[in-house]
């Protein structure tokens, strides 16, 4: 069950959060009056009407309906859930989570979290300096020979290890980090002197850089921490090519990708291209290609599937044309089925892997290549398995791709039963008998996800002039500038708009109103309710207000009216067609004091 979180604690998250100040680290906003607009981060627009009210906390597109506070404003950008956003702002607002307030505990991992982050930090930088040194001249040559330019070496970070033992581990130790807390995060190991005799007073352990002689490329989280480093050798005597930082306290592989933080920042991608290395990241990115991203020296894992869904409706697989490229998309295309996440793969010639295809045939060769179906791509690996010369090796083949096409729909299936007959010699009606078989004797598991679009909600059903001006009553409720006599809980016939008024009245603030929403689409509407007019006086909001109430009592007391005089033509009681007479009398009286009161 997921924690939940007290009220009061998140009244005080959004109160230390402000959303201007986030939405402006996605979003160029402008000020006009007491909002801020810009060009909307869900949707496409070249207008902007994308609004956010500093007042209410509360922000709001009036193109997309897109709405909410400063949690559902996370929750949306990094498409991440509401624990997750919660876990994020209060990171940022260096506000103790409730369940570790006041715990030695979780004050000390806090902040070893934030000594092993800034060690990194400082790491990334010694880095990137050595890369303009002499002693960073081999591994600027190599970037240079890759065809890095200036702006993209440091767009990624890049940098160089020193060809020496202890060159980083020697310059942390003088920013006062120990040599235990450079092992936890991955910069330095220890030794043990051998040498030393009982009289000794040297230190008994000393440390050495990790990464040594190496060009570097740090790997930076969502939220910009350099959290690890992979390194690749310049020396062919090495015997691991790259080097990657292990697990360490701030940081699993498994749960990240590279090239996170820029993935992040890019809006409205249909589709994240996910290749094997830093190179072919920093090489398609070069060119232009957005949305690309690599594993970090591991196979494919599920979280990093689920976190790659949160960028993207589909992911193309862009891995190296080689056996074992082609055998890990294999892999990736059954986590990504089994993660329901729509997938298909990029088909590189010649046995290329992306940098250097896309360095022969440049951004336009790019874009031609032709994406395969998972099916597609399952059927030419296996047919590449088999000599279909030899008959037995057509019926086992033959077999084997009845059950990749068996799951596909009607359509799919004919095309590839259409090329399994060119390739087997068997007619489609024994193919198709083959299929069926498949599909009764291996039931296919739920299809993937269909692809997901960009949210655009629908707009509000049609309300009437009543509603509407009860909306705005409750707009101008949430500025808390209307006396209590002005207007009062019987005004609001509608029990979801009366809650609102009721909560409002207590003292409850619109943010808070707006995440309690059960979903998108009632939070779209509490948002355009809730947040603030423009740029009214005091006089104005209760002028407003008055008016409001009486259009709301005008037709309440014209609707009793009607209700009287349907009545009265079928009373046969005199006394109950008098007191009904007398209640419209006094109904009229009333409407009469309400126009005159609207007049003025």
């Amino acid at each position: 069950m997921p924690y939940r979180f007290p009220s009061a604690w998140l009244d005080e998250l959004r109160s230390r959060s402000d959303l201007v100040q986030i939405v402006s680290g996605y979003v160029q906003l402008k000020k006009a009056g007491h909002r801020y607009w810009g060009l909307c981060p869900f949707h496409g627009e070249k207008t902007a009407s994308f609004s956010v009210d500093s007042e209410r906390q509360l922000y709001y597109c009036f193109g997309c309906k897109a709405g909410g506070d400063v949690i559902h404003f996370v929750m949306d950008i990094e498409r991440c859930d509401f624990h997750e956003a919660v876990e994020t702002l209060a990171e940022q607002a260096h506000l103790p989570l409730p369940e570790m307030e006041r715990s030695e505990e979780y004050e000390r991992i806090r902040s070893e979290r934030e000594r092993l982050l800034n060690a990194n930090r400082l790491a990334a930088r010694f880095y990137h300096e050595t890369l303009y040194r002499p002693e960073g001249a081999a591994a600027l040559a190599y970037l240079r020979k890759r065809g890095l330019s200036d702006s993209v070496i440091r767009r990624f970070g890049l940098g160089a290890a020193p060809d020496r033992w202890s060159s980083l581990t020697d310059y942390l130790v003088s920013q006062g980090y120990s040599l235990q807390e450079l092992q936890r995060v991955g910069l330095s190991g220890l030794k043990e002197r051998k040498d030393a005799d009982p009289g000794d007073t040297r230190p008994r352990q000393w440390g050495y850089d990790v990464f040594r002689n190496r060009a570097m490329f740090p790997i930076i989280d969502l939220h910009g921490n350099v959290i690890a480093f992979g390194g690749r050798a310049l020396s062919k005597d090495e015997e691991r090519k790259y080097l990657n930082t292990s697990d360490t306290p701030i940081f699993n592989k498994r749960l990240g990708v590279y090239a996170a933080n820029l993935l992040r920042k890019q809006r409205h991608l249909e589709r994240v291209i996910l290749v094997e290395g830093y190179m072919d990241v920093i090489a398609l990115s070069q060119f232009g290609v957005e949305g690309v991203c690599a594993t970090l020296g591991t196979a494919l894992t599920n979280e990093q599937a689920r976190l790659l869904h949160r960028f993207a409706p589909q992911v193309f697989l862009a891995y190296d044309g080689d056996s074992a490229g082609q055998h890990a998309i294999l892999r990736g295309l059954d986590i990504f089925a089994a993660e329901g996440i729509p997938a298909r793969v990029l088909d590189f010639p010649d046995g290329l892997d992306p940098d250097e295809f896309i360095r022969r045939d440049g951004i336009e060769g790019f874009r031609a290549l032709p994406s395969l179906s998972p099916a597609a791509f399952r059927l030419r690996r296996l047919r590449d398995q088999y000599d279909l010369s030899d008959p037995e090796n057509r019926i086992t083949f033959a077999r084997e791709a009845s059950r990749i096409i068996s799951p596909l729909d009607p359509v799919e299936r004919e095309v590839f039963l259409k090329e399994l007959s060119v390739q087997t010699g068997f007619t489609r009606e024994v193919l198709l008998e083959q299929v069926m078989k498949e599909q009764k004797d291996h039931p296919p598991a739920a299809a993937p996800a269909a692809p997901r679009k960009p949210r655009v909600r629908r707009d509000a059903e049609p309300v009437s002039e009543i509603t509407r001006a009860q909306e705005t009553l409750l707009s101008l409720a949430a500025m808390a500038q209307i006396p209590e006599d002005v207007v009062n809980e019987k005004d609001f016939e509608d029990p979801e708009l009366k809650s609102l008024y009721m909560a409002l009245a207590s003292g409850t603030p619109a943010a808070a109103l707006v995440s309690q929403a059960v979903d998108d689409e009632t939070r779209s509407r509490y948002t355009r309710i809730l947040i603030a007019q423009e740029s009214l006086s005091t006089d104005q909001i209760l002028t407003m207000a008055h008016e409001c109430v009486n259009r709301i009592r005008k037709a309440r007391i014209e609707s009793r009216l009607q209700e009287i005089m349907s009545q009265l033509g079928t009373l046969t009681q005199e006394e109950e067609r008098r007191a009904l007479l007398a209640e419209a009398q006094e109904l009229s009286a009333q409407n009469q004091r309400l126009s005159r009161s609207s007049s003025l």
